[in-house]
């Protein structure tokens, strides 16, 4: 079996090879509470830097310390950094993109308020991007990340045009599109998908006119959480 990885955040404690740690406390209640790890089991630390340590779990009491190993260089990242820009939708489906483009290779992720985007008051976007963001470490333990993509703040769609214009190697979907993403996903920076509903017809131009393609995924009309997985796994699939 392989052994079970764990997230430990920089300003939590430094991890260091041939040392022994201390582990932040939600790391210790899931080894020790949910896993139900001992002394003597294997583990992997990762910091969100780079590469991996081997480790070995010594359990007293309801304290855990890790015996850490070298540092291995491993690194499960997608040959080209793909930003998935998604339409803001309702919260479990959002959930479940946020935990699949992780675990597909998103570098980053951009929750975008679109104009047939479900309304929420700042204080609860907050709370869900720090969900998100939650979601995103425990991809990265699950799939063997060593990197944990960066969840941004909620930005209005046509704000977040405006700032990062042109939009050079940024695909729009859109069903109408001439294009297939295939005929572009080797050359993708960016994904921009809409909610459900999908993106209006001045979204899309707003978007092209700025400098993105746009593209289809096949002649059916996709959920917007099927839509997005179905694009990352075809640009992902196709970047070498």
């Amino acid at each position: 079996m392989t052994a079970p990885r764990f997230y430990v955040a920089p300003d939590e404690a430094s991890i260091a090879a041939d040392m022994e740690m201390s582990l932040p406390a939600s790391v210790t209640r899931h080894a020790l509470q949910v896993l139900r790890l001992r002394t003597g089991d294997a583990v992997v630390l990762f910091d969100g830097r780079g590469g991996e340590y081997p480790a070995t779990l010594a359990v007293s009491g309801r304290q855990a310390h890790a015996r850490v190993g070298s540092h291995s260089a491993v690194e499960r990242e997608t040959a080209v950094p793909i930003t998935l820009v998604q339409g803001l939708v309702a919260g479990d489906v959002m959930d479940d993109i946020v935990r699949k483009a992780v675990e597909l290779g998103a570098h980053a992720i951009v929750p975008v308020l679109a104009e047939r985007s479900q309304r929420a008051p700042a204080e609860r976007l907050d709370r869900r991007v720090v969900r998100w963001r939650q979601i995103a470490v425990s991809a990265c333990e699950q799939c063997g990340r060593n990197r944990v993509p960066a969840i941004e703040a909620v930005i209005p769609l046509r704000a977040w045009i405006a700032g990062r214009r042109p939009l050079q190697g940024v695909a729009v979907l859109d069903p109408r599109a001439p294009q297939p993403l295939a005929a572009l996903a080797a050359r993708s920076r960016g994904l921009l998908i809409g909610p459900e509903g999908g993106l209006t017809d001045d979204e899309v131009a707003l978007a092209t006119s700025a400098g993105a393609v746009a593209v289809h995924l096949g002649a059916r009309t996709l959920r917007a959480d099927t839509a997005a997985i179905a694009a990352l796994g075809v640009a992902v699939s196709l970047e070498g």
